[in-house]
């Protein structure tokens, strides 16, 4: 079976590390050249992974037709910001019997939608799946036991994705509730800066626990509100991201949290120049978003308004301890 990989981050090279160990011929598309010899360099391998993964089994092309050309499957993994873009491309070349992985993560900015929205914008099919779970690309890429969550309203493509995608260090649990799971694995990010600017402040792992707890309240309120599944918060996509995320370093959220909270202009900007953080692109899609459907989810506004409007990040601690 061979199948597509659109982007070419970390995440998008650990997934396909787990394809091609499962026997899947894999091909690997990226926007430009330039992508594919950075990924090549050993420097970043190791820095990014520990080390050096690039074999004889990676392909790569900036081909999109190529890539796409006899596809089973099409894992879509690149930067949300990127994704309408990317869509525009693939819906030239997509075929009815492909099946369609989202691993992207956040709101469109433009659209204010959800990923497999933006997908359906753009490809008339139903054969679409989201993944989404506790997975640093570096633990999956060194074989770590790792938990996902497959979301998708058809059970077809649920099989085949999930035959794909599972081996013996990855499990995979099924669900129908693909908004619930967009849902969390958009909002972990967001909650994951917040994590990161309580430990920048200073405070220790029982106030992160406090607010990673109240935190869950909230991600349960807004799936409800939209009309996804509470449960879904108790799922590999739910509670596991949110933990992962929200407690390690690894987390580029967390870490941007951490520098936000210094309040350094200059050390903000570095940060987001050089590195992707999803849960700052998304805090802006999900403020507008929560405004137009008139939902009320305060944490939302704190986080929005420390990162886009410089409030004084202690107003976050101030909030949980007034909150009711």
């Amino acid at each position: 079976m061979k199948v597509s990989i659109i982007g070419s981050g970390v995440f998008a090279l650990a997934n396909a590390n787990n394809l091609i160990n499962n026997g899947l011929d894999v091909l690997i598309w990226s926007e430009s050249k330039d992508t594919i010899d950075k990924v090549h360099d050993k420097d970043f391998q190791i820095k990014s992974f520990g080390k050096n993964i690039i074999n004889k089994n990676f392909k790569f092309t900036t081909d999109m037709e190529l890539c796409l050309k006899n596809s089973t499957i099409i894992f879509i993994m690149v930067s949300v910001k990127y994704l309408e873009e990317t869509l525009k491309n693939i819906s030239k070349f997509y075929q009815n019997n492909m099946y369609i992985c989202i691993g992207s993560k956040g709101i469109d900015n433009k659209n204010y939608c959800f990923c497999h929205q933006l997908v359906q914008k753009y490809i008339n099919t139903r054969k679409i799946a989201v993944i989404s779970g506790p997975s640093f690309a570096i633990d999956l890429i060194n074989n770590e036991p790792i938990g996902f969550s497959l979301a998708s309203k058809s059970k077809d493509t649920r099989l085949v994705i999930k035959n794909a995608i599972q081996s013996k260090n990855v499990k995979v649990r099924e669900t129908t509730d693909i908004l619930g799971v967009e849902i969390c694995g958009s909002i972990k990010n967001v909650i994951a800066i917040a994590s990161g600017i309580i430990s920048g402040l200073g405070y220790k792992e029982s106030t992160q626990a406090f607010f990673i707890t109240e935190s869950m309240h909230d991600i349960k309120e807004l799936l409800a509100a939209v009309r996804g599944s509470k449960n879904t918060i108790n799922s590999f996509a739910g509670i596991g991201d949110l933990l992962l995320t929200c407690t390690s370093t690894k987390s580029r959220n967390y870490t941007f949290g951490t520098i936000l909270a210094s309040r350094n202009k200059k050390k903000i900007a570095d940060f987001l120049e050089k590195n992707t953080v999803e849960g700052y692109y998304t805090i802006k899609s999900i403020y507008k978003l929560l405004k137009k459907k008139k939902i009320k989810i305060p944490v939302i506004n704190i986080i929005y308004n420390i990162v886009e409007n410089n409030y004084d990040p202690e107003c976050l601690i101030n909030f949980l301890i007034t909150k009711k």
